[in-house]
């Protein structure tokens, strides 16, 4: 198996994030370190075809990739499913005392990560089989944490929503150019706000609802919508980009 060509851009991106003096956040995790084996290996392994189509998320959570190293990382679902099992590497960050770093011992569930890989392996059996078509990616690869709850990016502080995106946005211009999606999928507003910001014109760009137990849409209805965007590629097929 090649090295995929997406280890050096996150090795940056890691150093990039490390660069950023944070003060909106009381904690800061940075899985690109601690969960680097993790991460290292979803990419080795499912990380280096081209040509597919990528979904995009926004930034980690912290039962999924902030544990696990892996987008959306539901730990049972990344252990069993994607069959990676690495273990956290010193040192930890600092860490929030309501959100352990435990690993792949955390026995919380992500939820955005369960209704996601779950979906993934309702429709297509083997990772694999998914792989073959889609690939999935986080904009930013840090979770961030105030007063007991999840910031996202754009809670932080101006001057550190300039410097993260800069380097966000390097990093996923770098993203697109190794990978050569054939199509983009924004998961969440977020995302494809980003994505619509930094990918080639000619290449087609859709939104997906964030599958998160806190959107209540999503909770209703998350994996039909799924059907109804991505099945045209699950057949092979390439329908037209949505509107702006």
């Amino acid at each position: 198996m090649s090295q995929s060509a997406l280890i050096p851009i996150t090795r940056q991106l890691a150093d990039d994030m490390d660069a950023i003096a944070w003060h909106s956040p009381s904690h800061v995790y940075n899985p690109l370190r601690y969960a680097w084996p993790g991460h290292r290996s979803y990419l080795q392994r499912y990380g280096t075809a081209t040509g597919r189509v990528l979904l995009l998320g926004m930034n980690p959570g912290p039962w999924g990739m902030a544990q696990t190293g892996v987008p959306f990382g539901d730990v049972t679902l990344v252990r069993d499913w994607l069959g990676i099992d690495q273990p956290l590497q010193p040192p930890l960050p600092e860490q929030h005392p309501n959100y352990p770093l435990r690993g792949m011992a955390t026995h919380r569930s992500e939820g955005s990560g369960s209704r996601l890989w779950g979906w993934a392996r309702a429709r297509f059996g083997s990772p694999e089989h998914f792989f073959q078509r889609f690939f999935i990616w986080n904009y930013c690869p840090l979770l961030f944490l105030k007063n007991n709850r999840n910031l996202i990016p754009e809670q932080l502080h101006k001057d550190e929503r300039q410097a993260l995106t800069a380097a966000c946005d390097q990093a996923l211009s770098a993203a697109l150019t190794a990978l050569a999606p054939r199509a983009l999928v924004g998961i969440g507003r977020y995302a494809e706000r980003r994505l619509r910001e930094i990918a080639p014109a000619d290449t087609p760009i859709h939104y997906l609802l964030h599958p998160s137990p806190a959107n209540p849409s999503a909770n209703r209805h998350w994996g039909e919508q799924a059907d109804a965007l991505l099945a045209p590629w699950m057949d092979g097929e390439r329908p037209e980009a949505t509107p702006d």
